[in-house]
């Protein structure tokens, strides 16, 4: 439409209304922003620093054109963290939000009913739901035919090139080609470097107009610290945040480091909660506690990433290094919106380019599993599911659905999904794809060597290279006031966090339910019966992990012995753990390829617990090492059958079953079962370590 519709007066009005500032005013290009879409220009871009305000330009935008009499917005936002603050500030301004997203399956009729009668002003999605056949059709055929805008927030998303790049986000490029030309199109990043801004000139044009800001953040203090140890940047962090005012995010790069550097922090008696996708429902009742400063801090994975919004974060502080300069920025650009000065504190670790490698190593599948997928799609002409799959390649779950989606977002797809079923199509895997594939991987290891760079630049000098990093200007770099933080910390502090770290031990979540389909050699299906479940369990480590990791790793694969200090770790773990009932005797899990190891361990272990020590499960059949298979299914089958009762040997009360390292949980269910069925008592399982974490 041609007809100029902007009024400054009502934007500015509404800007008050949503900030909840009565004498707010625009920030240097948001009202132009704002004035641009609402007044004719059809598609634009606007890269603007983090807590710029991007999304008042878009609520303004859709309340303006909405008040004109025009269709509603369709917002596609990648984090549902982002979207209850989207919903939160559109409500302010008397935009009618709604979202349709895994997380409110219960309330989609409702919302879709509400769209057909006209009763919402702005829809929001995740790019996922494009994938989604139904909402296609039903939802996004009928929307799309009255949408007068449509709003790709964090678009760096969708650029090979983009940091946070997500699959489904290829899926826009389509929708994008077949918008109809008189459908308005806003894009709004904070971290789109010139490589990534020439990519979404491809994917979003023609004619697409870009609005590029000022990216220096002068209230931030950046500063970078190595220190190699986890126990040296646990006791780092519990000193700091004794003296560090307000309240902070402290990230990490993986679950299990959230959880332990949470629950560390929480021995020293720090209010703080640990904040990952595992989070589940918890989430929006953990960044409210955030936002309202009941918590020092948040402990989270990059679950908490991009959206979030508490102005007055005073420090943000990164426990390992990010893989991309891009990352970083977007992250620590959480903290000092509306504070003149706070911190942003990068540690830097020995275990941080392990994770980072693992990362660019599962980005894609590989050829080998690319063929797998297909071969058994191919042999199975009518399709097979995910837990079908399963069973026919040797593949963890993660790596199949990996597969499977990207191989699906490929155009012309070269597999389709119907229902619950994958089939294979006639058309063959484009060379594209591994052009993708290895144009990312080398990207990414670029930006990991430059993310090194970074972390040993002097003080002062970290945001003159974020900016020049994203293809800013550092000429004008204006650098906050505060002082660098200590690099130091009192020894006592380490010495507990060394404590610590080998007193943190891991649950084992017994097995409920036998593997799809059953097993066959004991004739085992659907759920486990309690009476013959395993109790939850402890491990005493991770395998290889800071504590008593490395030494599990040593005693078991170089010195064929595990140590005294093991027994003496176990012994004080039980104590903490008090299994009620108590166990009155000791077994083991058997193993033909190393006879004696366990046993032994087994057997001093119920020496120094005073209790009777019984050999009461053998191996009857040699099988490959469980870390050998890579899914559920397949590593239960390879136990199954495996294992025999010694019923002369099993003794009626609770029983502690004690394994050197577990991975699938599978050997100790099955052995559980085993000692249950032939008249045990409640089952204890302890193990010295965790294989590997999860995915």
């Amino acid at each position: 439409m041609t007809e100029k519709i902007y009024s400054a007066d009502r934007a500015l009005e509404l800007l008050r209304l949503g900030s909840g500032q009565a004498h707010a005013i625009f920030r240097d290009g948001q009202e132009e922003a704002i004035q641009q879409i609402t007044d004719g220009v059809h598609r634009l871009l606007v890269v603007q620093k983090t807590g710029w305000g991007k999304s008042f330009v878009y609520f303004i935008s859709t309340k303006i054109l909405r008040e004109a009499g025009c269709g509603p917005a369709l917002l596609v936002s990648p984090l549902l963290a982002l979207m209850r603050n989207q919903i939160a500030a559109a409500e302010r301004m008397g935009v009618r939000a709604a979202t349709i997203n895994s997380d409110n399956i219960s309330k989609w009729t409702e919302v879709e009913a509400r769209i057909k009668q006209n009763e919402i002003d702005i829809l929001l999605i995740s790019p996922e739901r494009l994938a989604n056949e139904r909402f296609r059709t039903e939802i996004l055929g009928g929307l799309s035919l009255n949408v007068s805008l449509v709003v790709v927030d964090e678009a760096h998303c969708i650029s090979d090139w983009g940091h946070d790049f997500r699959p489904h986000y290829r899926l826009l490029e389509r929708f994008i080609r077949n918008m109809p030309p008189n459908i308005k199109l806003l894009a709004t990043t904070a971290t789109a470097n010139n490589r990534v801004v020439q990519d979404l000139e491809n994917v979003l044009g023609p004619n697409l107009r870009i609005s590029r800001g000022d990216l220096n953040r002068p209230s931030l203090t950046l500063q970078t610290i190595r220190l190699e140890s986890k126990a040296e940047r646990l006791a780092w962090l519990s000193y700091q945040l004794s003296v560090l005012a307000g309240h902070g995010i402290i990230y990490t790069l993986t679950v299990r480091d959230a959880n332990q550097v949470a629950n560390w922090l929480k021995s020293q008696s720090f209010d703080v909660e640990a904040y990952t996708g595992e989070s589940g429902a918890r989430r929006p009742e953990l960044e409210q506690a955030l936002s309202e400063n009941r918590i020092k801090a948040l402990v989270a994975t990059t679950a908490l990433g991009m959206g979030y919004d508490k102005p007055d974060l005073s420090f943000v502080i990164h426990y390992q290094m990010p893989s991309s300069v891009v990352a970083y920025y977007q992250q620590v650009g959480r903290a000092g919106r509306a504070l003149n000065a706070a911190y942003g504190i990068l540690l830097s670790g020995k275990e941080e380019d392990d994770i980072a490698n693992w990362f660019i190593k599962s980005a894609f599948p590989t050829n080998e599993e690319v063929k797998e997928v297909v071969a058994q799609l191919e042999a199975h002409p009518a399709g097979l599911s995910v837990p079908q799959l399963l069973k026919e390649v040797n593949l963890s779950q993660g790596r199949v659905e990996k597969t499977l989606s990207l191989l699906a977002l490929e155009s012309p797809p070269p597999i389709t999904k119907n229902g619950r079923h994958w089939r294979k199509t006639k058309v063959p895997l484009s060379e594209d794809f591994w052009e993708r594939a290895e144009r990312l991987t080398t990207l990414r290891r670029r930006e990991q060597q430059r993310m090194r760079e970074y972390v040993h630049l002097l003080f002062g000098q970290h945001m003159s290279f974020l900016i020049s990093e994203l293809d800013g200007d550092p000429s004008d770099v204006i650098t906050s006031s505060l002082q660098a933080l200590s690099e130091d910390f009192p020894k006592d502090r380490l010495r507990e966090a060394n404590i610590f770290l080998k007193r943190y031990h891991l649950p084992i979540n017994p097995r409920k339910q036998w593997p799809n389909g059953g097993l066959k050699h004991s004739n085992n299906h659907g759920k486990i019966a309690k009476s013959y479940q395993a109790n939850s369990g402890k491990v005493l480590s991770l395998l290889g992990d800071a504590g008593l990791g490395d030494l599990v790793n040593v005693s078991k694969n170089q010195q064929q012995y595990f140590s005294d200090e093991l027994i003496d770790a176990c012994v004080v773990m039980l104590k903490e753990w008090d299994p009620q009932p108590a166990p009155t005797w000791v077994t083991c899990v058997p193993s033909l390829r190393n006879p004696t190891l366990v046993p032994d361990f087994a057997k001093r272990l119920a020496q120094a617990l005073n209790l009777s020590f019984r050999v009461a499960i053998e191996k009857t059949d040699s099988r490959p090492e469980q870390n050998k298979f890579n899914n559920s299914f397949q590593q239960a089958r390879n136990v199954d059958g495996s294992l025999a009762p010694l019923r002369d040997q099993i003794l009626s009360g609770p029983v502690l079953l004690v394994d050197d390292v577990i991975l699938s949980g599978w050997t100790l269910a099955i052995s559980s079962w085993l000692l249950r069925k032939n008249g045990s008592g409640e089952v204890w399982p302890l193990a010295l370590a965790q294989g590997r974490p999860k995915e």
